[in-house]
């Protein structure tokens, strides 16, 4: 069996940090003893970015909000769909994420940092959400791949996210018509609900974490304006 290399270890604001390790060509980030992401796994967060700009669809300087980079497969899949004109807005609160991006993970990255449509923002995507919903600037797409869904692991305060506030706030940020995707690593009845009492449209999809359609299954939610 390939024994598995520490890579880099990355503080995270308020939580306990992450490693990053390879098992020969696998990278995965871990929080204590639970894999958090493999770019092994990476169906559902593909998923996450394509599904999320179907149900877009045309629109000509779409503004999308992606929070937690991640591995960046989120960020490729919706890259690789959305046109020149688009604004993307990745908010990361670990500072390592994005180094490891740039160092180590580079060729998973392939790029996307460097995209003149996006822009990385350093920091809570809560706060993100709450300037776009307090200001003019709203985004047509908040896409939520944060801790592990609305049961978090990694630190207490993304659960204000998955809140009945939080989510009255993440539709105060959005555009009529705009789209609120959120990614679980399991089902959450009570969390569905809420959405739905926060005035959505939702529409729950599960989806395998391998792109071959094996593996784990996970959640992602589609809450319409």
């Amino acid at each position: 069996m390939t024994p598995r290399e520490l890579i880099g270890v990355a503080e995270v604001p308020g939580g306990p940090p992450l490693r990053l390790v390879r098992r020969g060509s696998d990278f995965m980030i871990l929080l204590e003893r639970n894999e958090l992401m493999s770019s092994r796994m990476r169906g559902s967060e593909v998923a996450l970015g394509t599904m999320t700009c179907d149900r877009l669809g045309t629109r000509p300087a779409p503004r999308l909000l992606i929070g937690g980079y991640g591995m960046g497969f989120t960020l490729r899949a919706v890259l690789g769909l959305v046109g020149p004109e688009a604004q993307v807005t990745v908010a990361e609160l670990v500072p390592g994420i994005i180094e490891w991006a740039r160092g180590p993970m580079a060729e998973l990255a392939q790029g996307c940092l460097d995209d003149p449509r996006v822009t990385i923002r350093i920091g809570d995507v809560g706060s993100a959400i709450g300037e776009a919903a307090a200001g003019p600037e709203r985004y047509d797409a908040i896409l939520l791949d944060v801790d592990n869904g609305p049961d978090g692991l990694t630190r207490q305060e993304n659960d204000g996210l998955y809140t009945a506030r939080g989510l009255a706030r993440a539709r105060a940020a959005l555009r009529p018509g705009g789209i609120l995707a959120v990614w679980s690593a399991a089902p959450d009845p009570a969390f569905a609900r809420r959405l739905a009492q926060a005035g959505f449209a939702v529409d729950e999809v599960r989806v395998r974490a391998r792109e071959n359609g094996k593996g784990p299954m996970h959640v992602i939610w589609f809450a319409r304006v």
